[in-house]
């Protein structure tokens, strides 16, 4: 009887298991999904911009602070508005940042040419890619460099700010170089974080704003990653 009793216990325990990667798999997808529509969204309102002039506005005067400042409203509305506002709205105001933010990375192709900023895209793509799939399969817990990376970023935005004060290319470059470091491993700790996330998230009502806010996060490494990367691989107009 102990026998026949083991045996749906074990059935019962990897169906479970499987409903569970199904469900994971799905989740991870969706996140993938609405981070890559964002990325190209963005891609293609830069392009129509630069190539209408509107970017050349963009470049000086008031126009410029609006369009650099804006996507950072919309990030901190969708972080500090999570829980009130509702999936569709979230949905409205994700679309909205990722065409902004288009709008804003407009001037990068008053700076450097056409091929260089598309060979730096593909490299990014390829670096996010294999961080994100080690995130997601490492065994690694990676969420102890969460603190450190976090840290890194709110450094890299200080030296950011003192060199637009010493207008130091050295520091640029090693402002560029370190940003490409922090966000590659921000690549990996998210992808991680939002897979160990969705056993506690599943089923619940928040689990499609989660998937939003996911994408948010990957969006942001992946753009970051590539300005950084474009210092190195971008060649001046």
């Amino acid at each position: 009887r102990q026998g026949f009793g083991s045996v749906p216990r074990a059935g019962d325990a990897v169906a479970r298991q499987e409903t569970f990667d199904a469900g994971l798999r799905k989740h991870m997808l969706s996140i993938y999904n609405y981070m890559t529509s964002g990325v190209l969204l963005t891609g293609v309102v830069a392009l129509l911009a630069a190539q209408s002039g509107l970017a050349v506005s963009f470049a000086s005067g008031p126009l410029m602070w609006i369009v650099a400042l804006a996507p950072l409203g919309f990030v901190l509305a969708m972080s500090f508005g999570l829980n009130k506002m509702s999936k569709g709205t979230l949905q409205i105001l994700f679309w909205s940042f990722a065409i902004v933010m288009g709008l804003s990375m407009s001037t990068i192709f008053l700076r450097f040419t056409g091929e260089s900023i598309a060979a730096t895209f593909f490299a990014t793509a390829g670096a996010f890619a294999g961080l994100s799939l080690y995130g997601y399969t490492t065994k690694k817990n990676l969420q102890g460099f969460g603190t450190f990376l976090v840290m890194g970023v709110i450094g890299l935005l200080i030296a950011m700010v003192i060199n637009i004060f010493l207008q130091s290319n050295t520091m640029a470059m090693a402002i560029s170089f370190i940003g490409v470091l922090i966000f590659a491993g921000l690549t990996a700790y998210d992808t991680q974080r939002l897979k160990m996330e969705y056993q506690y998230l599943r089923g619940t009502e928040f689990a499609g704003k989660a998937i939003i806010m996911g994408a948010l996060s990957l969006y942001l490494d992946f753009i970051n990653m590539f300005m950084f990367l474009l210092q190195f691989m971008g060649n001046r107009e």
